[in-house]
């Protein structure tokens, strides 16, 4: 049988997103809803991915085409190209996911130079009809026929200003007529090619281009950012036309059902009279609020806050509405789940919960951990002084400074250079794309929440501003203007998202209610707490409820360990000594390493161990309780010495002048020469120091265990682990543990403490994963340090790669996310899978961390609990994201394990 390729709106609905892309889905939800919704079909993401691969359409899809075009046009009463009275056609992209103004959009195909006449037939229709026309050729010519978009706008533009039009309602037909005629001619003076009268070969070529645009560069760095995948292609609506700019009983605009920027209940959004929704969306004219409308035409409004309702209880969450209003007539073009802020996405959450429409569950599901992590961002100081250069429609919330840019290309220079940028645009188009994820934030003169600026900035999570009227801005010039300051390009501007406000200069920041809810423990908030930082409670604690998996800090002073607690950490995942030997106490590191003979080393130690036993003892109090995780010394000890390269300076300078070096540098030089390697990362460092540094591992242990029994003596309930680092081989683990044992057993007869600290091992090696069945025979733990793991099985010196290539690898797509952001499942994972199982077949019951920085990222916090960890370990500012997304993660296998 031929394959399906086409579906009309009747026959779909919501669950066949993945087939007919999120819009076409949504269309034909809405259709069986009963909402006025324009008829039309869906081209399905089949029909695209065929496409792609061949670069023809596939066999059948033209015949399909025209099958539902003949049953459109039965509905409608009216032929695709007839001359009278035309059906005109939208065709629109529909992916899978939403990706806002990513891919291709054409209006009112169908006119030409003849049918455009017959719309026009009455003096009321004539300028929309050449209105219509106009918007055709701009579109298809850009779109279709890869003539540049600001070829266009430059000519609009001129004619606008000849005849001093503040926008393009100001046109007559006249103006409009020549506009066409002169678009027409770009065509054919850019491509060589006129534009296509056969309204067939219109739709046909819109289809093709709507597919091909699947693979543009804007659309491929939008996915790259949101981690679509590349494979699933992109559906095609064709849908008849319904005009907003029949005038002034008509318009279109843009609804959300709850604010989403803030997630207050009440209707949102932007209507323009007389317009086309491109017109709202690209933010080319300053809309009204969507509230206006109820004025201006009560009854479309009514029955646009009855579609509204229907939907959000439908859909159980916030809706995205596009709509149009035709001579009076409300029609739905698209409804979305809305795209919201972190803020609004809690509030959203938990009203939906009192609301009975989701339940705390499911509440869970709707907020993420990164969208946490951007509440607890620091905000500007409302008690400091500030110049307000203007103030717009806060759009996305947050507080950003950067130096001031004029367009997407030097947004993206400067920030790769390592400044920080806000980006400022009269509006902004999709084109903008890179250079909005390039900035701090975004700022426009033009638009509203519901402009392309508001709707990617928010999906992206960053700052942003829209219709800042106060600034003219300049891109020629590379400057904007208010009534009392011209800003340049390279200015620094603060920009507050949450306010709609932009001051000159970097304003002061304080930390946000949330971070100060965590700061101050996590206590249950009272009834004048901020309405997020409740919120936010709310939701925390329905993950704590959730989650099986615990989380840990790394922290390696009692200030981080008491931060980690305050923020719900449930002990500590990785104290590292190493830091204790720096500052003040790198001169006796250094003498350690110097030392001569036996006497001196051990001198050395004697001197080191009250510091480290004091640091310990501070970090148990304020873990009372709870584990610390003691990894003993890990780097290379010419790392505490001074860098080769100054040393080597310094002693040959005083040679060249004739003088002899320092005593002292000329041993420091010969010791790091001595100590020197190639690649230090993989040389004598971890278990290997212990092994060939006589007496540094007793000195580490003896410094904890001193250190419990001081805080058992004082009434407390230390609980410390004691952890080998970068083991490759069961008998290095052995060796080590052994020397543990001996110097516990020590300080518990002196002492007549008992002492039980447990001793497990990093798994950190791919060697390690590897064996990890014979080591778990020994080890007591395991605790992953997913850092050096992945360095170790990619091959990749961490500090090298990420500047010389990962760009490179990311816009390749070898990479979807840097490896050491989140684990790598096939690889990493891998490894990390086989040490979990094989340890636990030698060890039943045996506890298993992590401990690297991915313990902290969402996505891998996910992988650790369908691996079966007990504990991730990050540090004490992700310990919320942390504990947010492991409830999540129990969620969701919950309700994997529910379907089955």
């Amino acid at each position: 049988m031929e394959r399906r390729y086409v579906y009309d709106f009747a026959d779909g609905g919501r669950d066949m997103a993945d087939l007919l892309g999120g819009k076409g889905a949504n269309l034909a939800e809405m259709a069986r809803m009963g909402l006025p919704v324009p008829p039309g079909f869906t081209v399905t993401t089949e029909a695209c991915r065929a496409f792609l691969a061949t670069g023809e359409p596939p066999p059948g899809l033209e015949q399909q085409v025209g099958e539902h075009l003949a049953a459109l046009e039965r509905t409608a009463g009216r032929r695709f190209g007839q001359v009278d009275d035309p059906l005109l056609l939208s065709v629109r992209s529909g992916a899978r996911f939403s990706m806002p103004g990513m891919m291709e959009t054409i209006l009112d195909i169908g006119l030409n130079d003849l049918s455009v006449l017959g719309l026009g037939r009455t003096p009321e229709t004539e300028r929309f009809a050449w209105d219509s026309y106009r918007r055709l050729v701009q579109m298809f010519g850009s779109t279709v026929m890869g003539v540049d978009s600001a070829s266009f706008e430059e000519v609009l533009a001129g004619v606008k200003k000849q005849h001093h039009a503040v926008d393009d309602t100001r046109l007559d037909t006249p103006d409009l007529m020549r506009l066409v005629e002169t678009y027409k001619d770009l065509i054919l003076v850019k491509t060589g090619e006129e534009f296509p009268q056969e309204p067939a070969e219109q739709l046909r070529r819109s289809i093709l281009a709507v597919f091909t645009s699947w693979n543009g560069e804007r659309a491929r760095l939008y996915r790259r950012r949101e981690h679509i995948p590349d494979d699933l292609g992109t559906a095609v609506n064709i849908q008849t036309m319904v005009f907003g700019n029949l005038g002034p009983d008509s318009g279109s605009g843009v609804a959300f059902t709850r604010d989403p920027a803030t997630g207050r209940p009440g209707i949102y959004g932007d209507y323009l009279p007389n317009a086309q929704g491109e017109d709202v969306v690209a933010g080319m004219r300053n809309t009204v609020p969507l509230q206006d409308l109820e004025s201006l035409d009560p009854a479309s409004f009514n029955r646009l806050r009855d579609c509204m309702r229907q939907l959000e209880t439908h859909y159980r969450d916030l809706c995205d509405i596009e709509f149009t209003i035709e001579r009076g007539t409300l029609f739905m073009l698209q409804t979305r789940v809305g795209k919201r802020t972190s803020q609004a996405a809690f509030a959203i959450a938990g009203q939906l919960v009192d609301e009975g429409l989701i339940t705390a569950p499911e509440a869970l599901g709707r907020v993420d951990g990164e969208g946490l992590a951007r509440l607890m961002f620091p905000r500007f100081d409302s008690a400091g002084t500030r110049e307000v250069l203007a103030r717009g429609i806060p759009a996305s919330p947050g507080a950003a400074v950067g130096a001031v840019v004029f367009d997407s290309a030097e947004a993206v220079r400067r920030a790769a250079a390592g400044e920080r940028v806000v980006l400022v645009r009269q509006e902004t188009t999709p084109d903008d794309l890179p250079g909005m994820i390039a900035a701090e934030a975004v700022l426009t003169s033009r638009g509203g929440k519901t402009s392309h600026a508001a709707v990617v900035a928010r999906g992206m999570g960053k700052v942003c501003v829209c219709g800042a009227e106060e600034l003219t801005v300049d891109p020629r010039r590379r400057r904007f203007s208010t009534t009392s300051h011209t800003v340049t390009e390279g200015t620094v501007v603060s920009v507050d998202g949450s306010e709609g406000a932009v001051f000159l200069g970097a304003a002061p920041l304080v930390d946000s209610p949330v971070m100060r809810y965590f700061e101050g423990g996590g206590h249950p908030p009272g009834e004048d707490a901020p309405q997020v930082v409740r919120d936010v409670h709310r939701i925390v604690q329905q993950a704590d409820a959730a989650r099986s998996m615990e989380v840990r800090a790394n922290a390696d002073t009692p200030e981080d360990a008491a931060r980690a607690r305050r923020f719900g950490a449930r002990g500590i995942g990785l104290c590292r000594t190493e830091h204790m030997f720096l500052g003040d106490r790198r001169p006796l590191v250094e003498a350690m390493i110097l030392a001569h003979d036996d006497a001196e080393r051990e001198a050395a130690l004697a001197a080191l161990l009250p510091p480290q036993r004091q640091d310990f003892t501070g970090i148990l109090a304020a873990m009372d309780g709870l584990p610390v995780t003691i990894r003993l010394l890990d780097p290379p000890l010419h790392e505490f010495l001074p860098d080769l390269t100054e040393l080597s300076v310094r002693v040959a300078r005083h040679g060249a002048l004739g003088r002899q070096p320092d005593p002292r540098d000329a041993e420091l030089l010969a010791a790091v020469s001595r100590m020197h390697e190639e690649n230090p990362m993989l040389g004598l460092r971890g278990v290997r120091l212990g092994l060939v540094v006589p007496g540094l591992v007793a000195m580490q242990v003896r410094a904890v265990a001193e250190a419990v029994v001081a805080r058992r003596r004082a009434g407390g309930d230390p609980q410390a682990e004691i952890m080998v680092p970068l083991v490759d081989d069961v008998e290095e683990f052995r060796l080590v543990r052994a020397e543990v044992a001996r110097v516990l057993e020590r300080v518990s007869a002196e002492t007549g403490v008992a002492l039980d600290c447990p001793v497990g091992t990093m798994i950190e090696l791919p060697r390690a994963a590897l064996t990890a069945g014979r080591i778990a025979q020994d080890a007591e733990f395991f605790s992953f340090g997913t850092n050096d793991l992945t360095q170790t099985t990619w091959g990749f010196s961490r500090d090298d790669v990420e500047a010389a290539f990962f760009s490179a690898y990311l816009d390749k797509g070898i990479f979807e996310v840097s490896p050491f952001e989140t684990i790598d499942r096939e690889g990493v994972g891998r490894l990390v899978e086989i040490a979990v199982a094989e340890g636990r077949a030698a060890r039943p019951g045996l506890k298993i961390g992590v401990c690297g920085e991915h313990g902290g990222d969402p996505e891998s916090v996910h992988f650790f609990h369908d691996t079966g960890l007990d504990y991730v370990s990050c540090s004490p500012f992700r310990v919320p994201v942390a504990r947010l997304e492991a409830g999540r993660a129990a969620l969701r296998a919950t309700e994997a394990q529910a379907g089955k």
